[in-house]
């Protein structure tokens, strides 16, 4: 008993290792938590495994369970998305064309977009002219007379 770790000790360093992982978060730890995990599962199976065994199982599910990451988990949560704009509104906006519903005078006023408003930056026109959307700027949208 006193030359290996039992499966209790392999679970709980997983479980240091993973939570380690969401205090700072960077994925590697993650990997070498489910290595732990892993090394826990078969001292479980195989009780009378020596430290040694443990130790280089330990080591070899370490390296390939990041290189199972970085060969074929990483590539696909990097791809990347087909709706590139979800969650850039006024992106989604541009060359869209609304009403002015507040004059633009100096280059600044507000248009009407849905039930809200947004600023607007552009040409000086009057209320209730139609406009294009030609880009974003933070949060005001950049309009060129219809």
């Amino acid at each position: 008993m006193n030359d290996f770790i039992t499966h209790y000790g392999w679970w709980l360093l997983a479980l240091v290792l993973i939570g380690a992982e969401m205090i700072a978060p960077g994925y590697f730890l993650l990997w070498i938590g489910i290595a732990a995990a892993a090394v826990g599962v078969v001292v479980w199976a195989v009780p009378a495994a020596p430290a040694l065994v443990q130790a280089i199982l330990f080591a070899l599910f370490a390296i390939a369970s990041c290189l199972l990451y970085w060969k074929f988990l990483r590539p696909v949560a990097e791809r990347r998305d087909d709706q590139p704009l979800l969650n850039r509104r006024g992106a989604q906006l541009v060359g869209q064309r609304f009403v002015v519903s507040e004059a633009i005078v100096n280059g600044r006023g507000r248009i009407r977009v849905g039930d809200g408003e947004w600023l607007a930056s552009g040409p000086d026109l009057p209320a209730g002219s139609e406009v294009e959307v030609v880009a974003v700027d933070g949060t005001t949208l950049r309009v060129a007379g219809v």
